[in-house]
């Protein structure tokens, strides 16, 4: 029962999660939000929706590693594991607006996140500084995209919905990520037992790579189908959500004691970070291609076998 449980809350998380954003995106066509607007919020809201049902969930059932864990593992894998992956598909090219503008505030949101766990916990005002600063990242991308868009105008999508049917899978989809996230945080605890090794071990592995899943098979089958238009900034962004949006949250509801075994996941973090920015350098030229993607991948193989070796 214990894979079933974990098996079960990955498969209605991801469902639900799609859904989530598909209905979220036709609400805000109905009410004439421009693309760029949606792209910014409720599709980054969305996609990370997963991820916070978890954090909150674990939180509030104690299970603190598992809360931070998902969080700091989510990151590590989108970049390593998802970019990486993809890059050997196809070569992605660098936008000039990741190396100024969103590396720089994922590098930021990451310093700031392990200045805050330095005294073994997240609080609830180390948790609203997070949110003010998701605001702020919110604002200054929308205005990014609105100056992107100047010549063009704004761009409206179509609402795949109706008000109705986008509301009741609204509604459905929100259960689905809580029965979802429940199940798998129940999971993952027993799994864990069962096999001796942490909830730690089990967040930053098994759980990170199921809620990263997602952003996983999108890239990969856009890259398969040669689209050159995956961003960069996109893995990014959803980076940036996580750490100031997800835990910004979860702390708010419940201070979440951080375990000095914590601090590993969050150095390698930072070491993953930093090894982007020098592989998307110099932006004016740069790509990921082939071997940068293969050496993302084995930095993620690397950093897995440490993690249950270790």
């Amino acid at each position: 029962m214990d894979y079933f449980y974990l098996i079960l809350g990955f498969t209605v998380l991801l469902i639900s999660g799609d859904l989530l954003v598909k209905s979220g995106v036709a609400l805000s066509a109905h009410m004439r939000i421009s693309t760029l607007v949606i792209g910014v919020t409720v599709v980054s809201l969305g996609t990370s929706a997963p991820e916070l049902v978890v954090s909150i969930g674990a939180i509030l059932k104690n299970h603190p590693d598992i809360a931070v864990g998902n969080v700091v593992g989510s990151n590590i894998s989108n970049i390593a594991l998802v970019l990486g992956l993809t890059a050997i598909i196809i070569s992605i090219p660098v936008n000039k607006n990741s190396v100024r503008f969103d590396w720089p505030y994922m590098m930021f949101a990451s310093l700031l996140f392990t200045l805050f766990v330095m005294n073994g916990r997240l609080s609830f005002i180390e948790g609203a500084v997070s949110l003010v600063l998701l605001a702020g990242f919110i604002f200054f991308s929308v205005r990014q995209s609105r100056i992107d868009l100047e010549k063009t105008g704004h761009v409206f999508s179509r609402a795949g919905f109706s008000v109705k049917l986008s509301l009741l899978l609204l509604v459905i989809s929100s259960a689905g990520l809580y029965f979802g996230a429940s199940w798998l945080v129940d999971g993952a605890e027993s799994v864990a037992h069962r096999f001796g090794v942490s909830e730690r071990v089990i967040s930053v592995t098994i759980i990170a790579f199921g809620t990263s899943v997602p952003e996983l098979a999108t890239s990969v089958m856009a890259a398969l189908k040669k689209q050159l238009d995956i961003s960069i900034g996109n893995i990014i962004g959803s980076n940036i959500f996580n750490l100031l949006g997800i835990l910004g949250i979860t702390s708010m509801i419940k201070t979440i004691p951080v375990s000095a075994e914590m601090r590993f996941d969050v150095i390698w973090m930072l070491a993953i970070s930093l090894l982007l920015l020098i592989f998307m350098l110099p932006y004016g030229r740069a790509s990921l291609g082939r071997w940068k993607g293969t050496c993302l991948l084995v930095t993620y193989i690397l950093y897995i076998y440490i993690v249950f070796k270790f």
